[in-house]
């Protein structure tokens, strides 16, 4: 089984089964793979009764083979390509703020050592000591 199917083929299978989580396909008749719910299409996938009905012939991409237990993780939407969203369907991005640099202080801030040269200038005038 795992040598005649090997990650990254593409094959067409057969939908045999479908859960809230994916859909069962049949590669041939001893071994079947699962599309997880996030590999059906492009895009958000709420139910996948919505894209997939039991019975439907799809082309699959292989992406991983568990030897031990020989479950195959299967891909719809590797074999198609993304379809681009419409201009109007993007969301602008919001405009960047320009963050004041590190070395401005803000107004009103001075550091202590500014402070101190300023206290000890103060404490030297006769007019601003108290008697």
């Amino acid at each position: 089984m795992a040598n005649q199917y090997e990650v990254g083929s593409v094959h067409t299978g057969k939908v045999t089964g479908i859960q809230p989580y994916g859909a069962f396909v049949a590669l041939d008749d001893e071994t079947q793979g699962l599309v997880h719910i996030s590999e059906i299409t492009h895009g958000f996938v709420k139910d996948v009764n919505e894209h997939l009905k039991v019975g439907d012939e799809v082309q699959v991409k292989v992406l991983s083979v568990e030897e031990e237990s020989g479950k195959i993780a299967l891909s719809i939407k590797a074999t198609q390509e993304a379809q681009a969203k419409p201009q109007s369907a993007r969301k602008p991005k919001p405009a960047r703020q320009v963050q004041p640099k590190a070395e401005e202080a803000p107004s009103g801030f001075n550091t202590l050592k500014d402070k101190l040269t300023e206290w000890i200038e103060q404490s030297k005038r006769e007019d601003l000591i108290k008697k």
